[in-house]
């Protein structure tokens, strides 16, 4: 989450009125006995405490996270998180049993929409019929040969534009504006091709509506529920982004659409992108312009969000470390030399996965992820049950600065995975897309992210491509990366912080 989030925080005032409201209410749930009394509790005991334990997870929610981790390591305890309990696990075990758990015990969809009120923020329809995860998870993934081409040629462009360097000079540029407008660019001309990708109108409205979707679910979710439609309306500015957008999609929508009435489902220079293949899935009221650009926008929002603050992270990480500079290029030159700029190509260069995905360990978005929201009572092998409404999730910061897990957890080790690979005589599962219960950047299991995939290849080309275009440093010559924000348990990349490029000096 950015820091932009906390200037927009300025509305939540009004959400007071109706949190005293209902305090007397909390303090009577909080105050019952519950299925979750077995679970230990980290940060109060009491429900006057409770109440200021939620608090303070909202300000130190890592610091109570990893209390409560090296307390109850590989077993549950509980957190207050505003108004709920929040059930944190840890451990081999208990990880596997939330990975093999159904989506009718578990759901993964319905703890990420309690967060982020998506019914209210993305529409409706997008939270019941999450149709374009199954198109992330299958066209988008199996079209990445055929896309790569023009990723690549995005991903250029967009820094030759966007950095516009002279010869020779070195320019400080605004790390995480540049990274964002770049991967708004490469993945749009995946989702909505050209020109549209490169329209600065729509690079700006999805920028925006990445702040304005985790705001507004913020903002809905300091309101009892029955006003949540109208603080939707009138307090968050998401419907007129949605508005907005529509401006831009309706022509080529509509012009699709007459293609699809007069020729199917085919036909000659049919674009091969996102929103087609949301098209071709689309039945009934989803096939209206609103409720495909509300698709197209939440696909957007997850694929810029994520990936900007991962690449962000690593771009930083490589900037305060220019030694691991020439390893890097001498893997990129070398399988340029032989496999050109490909898919293929980019799959082979281990040290540049290894990079971002010590990164990411490192730096992820939250301390905690594996999200799910019980569905029915639902019972651990030890016993303990979890009451049907309760959010579970696992403590993945502490798992990854763990000593158990990883030697020396807390030095950043750029080839860590690249080396675990090597020893280990290929080690798939060492590569950045692969999950475990020791790594769960991407969560875990069959709900961990489908857009990892894309994700992971978009990145590491942008990566591959900075590598042997360009020289990076800090400003001033710093050693030290620039801090990460924390909001609660949530990580962003330091908004405000400078990196110099160059034309790579050959």
């Amino acid at each position: 989450m950015q820091l932009q989030v906390l200037p927009l925080l300025d509305r939540v005032s009004y959400g007071l009125v109706a949190t005293v409201l209902a305090a007397t209410f909390v303090v009577a749930k909080l105050s019952r006995r519950t299925k979750l009394d077995a679970i230990p509790t980290v940060g109060a005991t009491t429900w006057i405490g409770s109440l200021w334990a939620g608090r303070n997870l909202v300000s130190k929610g890592t610091d109570i996270i990893q209390v409560g981790y090296e307390k109850h390591k590989t077993a549950a305890f509980k957190v207050l998180y505003l108004y709920s309990w929040l059930v944190i696990v840890s451990g081999p075990k208990l990880v596997d049993e939330l990975r093999r758990a159904s989506d009718d015990e578990l759901s993964s969809w319905e703890a990420i929409n309690e967060a982020l009120k998506f019914q209210y923020t993305l529409g409706p329809n997008v939270h019941r019929n999450p149709y374009h995860i199954q198109v992330i998870r299958l066209q988008l993934t199996r079209n990445l040969g055929a896309l790569y081409p023009i990723l690549r040629d995005e991903i250029v462009t967009a820094f030759e534009e966007i950095l516009d360097l002279k010869e020779n000079e070195w320019k400080s540029v605004p790390a995480l504006d540049v990274i964002r407008k770049v991967i708004s660019r490469t993945s749009n001309r995946a989702f909505v091709g050209l020109p549209l990708c490169r329209n600065p109108d729509w690079i700006r409205l999805n920028i925006q509506f990445t702040f304005e979707a985790i705001t507004g679910g913020v903002i809905i979710g300091l309101f009892p529920g029955f006003l949540a439609p109208l603080v939707a309306r009138f307090m968050t500015t998401v419907p007129g982004s949605v508005r907005r957008a529509m401006e831009h999609l309706a022509p080529m929508i509509e012009q699709r659409q007459k293609c699809y009435e007069q020729y199917g489902d085919a036909w000659a220079d049919k674009p091969n992108d996102l929103l087609s293949w949301l098209m071709d899935e689309a039945k009934g009221s989803e096939r209206t312009v609103k409720s495909l650009t509300q698709r197209v926008l939440a696909v957007n929002f997850v694929a810029l969000h994520t990936s900007s603050n991962n690449f962000t992270q690593a771009l930083y990480h490589l900037a305060a470390n220019p030694q691991y500079m020439q390893p890097l290029r001498e893997e990129v030159d070398s399988i340029l030399a032989t496999e050109g700029w490909s898919k293929g190509g980019v799959a082979k260069m281990y040290k540049i996965d290894s990079f971002l995905k010590e990164s990411q360990r490192m730096e992820g978005i939250s301390s905690l992820n594996v999200a799910r929201k019980v569905m029915k009572d639902f019972s651990f092998s030890d016993g303990r049950v979890i009451p049907k409404g309760t959010i579970i999730a696992v403590a993945t910061k502490a798992t990854h600065f763990d000593n158990d897990n990883y030697e020396n957890a807390d030095t950043f080790d750029p080839f860590r995975f690249a080396n675990m690979r090597e020893q280990e005589g290929g080690g798939a599962n060492r590569h950045m897309i692969a999950t475990n219960p020791e790594y769960m950047a991407f969560g875990h299991g069959k709900n961990a992210c489908p857009g990892r995939f894309f994700a992971s290849n978009e990145l590491k080309s942008m990566l591959a491509h900075i590598v042997a275009s360009y020289d990076v440093k800090l400003e001033d010559g710093a050693s030290t990366r620039p801090e990460s924000v924390w909001v609660g348990a949530v990580m962003a990349a330091n908004p405000n912080a400078k990196v110099m490029f160059r034309m790579r000096a050959h």
